[in-house]
């Protein structure tokens, strides 16, 4: 993907993000795919919620890692200098919205202009600052870099929600951030509360 692009993406994202509706939802959770999921391209997904409220939502997902690249490599296919870079970085499917733009969530100890703090100890930074910054050992913490995002039109997640296409739980940086993708769903599903 061209910087140029990525910088244009990533703002549109930034600003559906920051537009300054009041949150009626799920941002900051995670919205896990139930056994009654009908979309193939969702069923036993993980995602973090980045945001939620009047006008859509939008998350990633935290559970399809696609591959690892090299740091040096990403940073070309971004034109981004890639000298002195070092590592390789896991990406992952975020989801089937603008499949071909990066975004990356990542602890909030790291931060640039464009990051955005979504919830406790977790961010969300649609810059190519990011991975430069992984890539020379001066990133964040812990990191997740995805390709594409979910999203939802104003009322679409409430509607999938109320039908129980989805059920929420609380997230934290372990089930996000760790590498065992296999079993993030079933760990996931093991938080839910029980009605009775």
């Amino acid at each position: 993907m061209a910087l140029h692009s990525w910088l244009v993406v990533g703002a549109l994202v930034l600003a559906a993000v920051a537009h300054g509706a009041e949150p009626v939802g799920v941002a900051g959770q995670l919205l896990v795919a139930s056994e009654q999921m009908g979309d193939p391209r969702f069923q036993r997904t993980v995602i973090y919620m980045v945001s939620h409220d009047a006008t859509g939502a939008l998350g990633l997902i935290v559970n399809r890692p696609v591959a690892r690249v090299e740091a040096a490599d990403l940073l070309k296919d971004l034109g981004r200098e890639n000298r002195g870079a070092s590592g390789s970085i896991r990406v992952h499917y975020g989801g089937p919205v603008a499949t071909g733009q990066g975004l990356v969530l990542h602890t909030e100890e790291w931060r640039t202009k464009d990051t955005r703090v979504v919830s406790g100890s977790i961010a969300f930074t649609a810059s190519p600052l990011v991975v430069d910054a992984i890539a020379h050992g001066a990133g964040p913490r812990r990191s997740l870099f995805a390709l594409g995002h979910a999203g939802w039109a104003p009322h679409q997640l409430e509607a999938e929600l109320a039908a129980d296409a989805w059920i929420t739980v609380t997230a934290d940086e372990a089930l996000v951030f760790d590498d065992e993708a296999t079993t993030k769903w079933d760990r996931a599903m093991a938080r839910r509360k029980i009605s009775l």
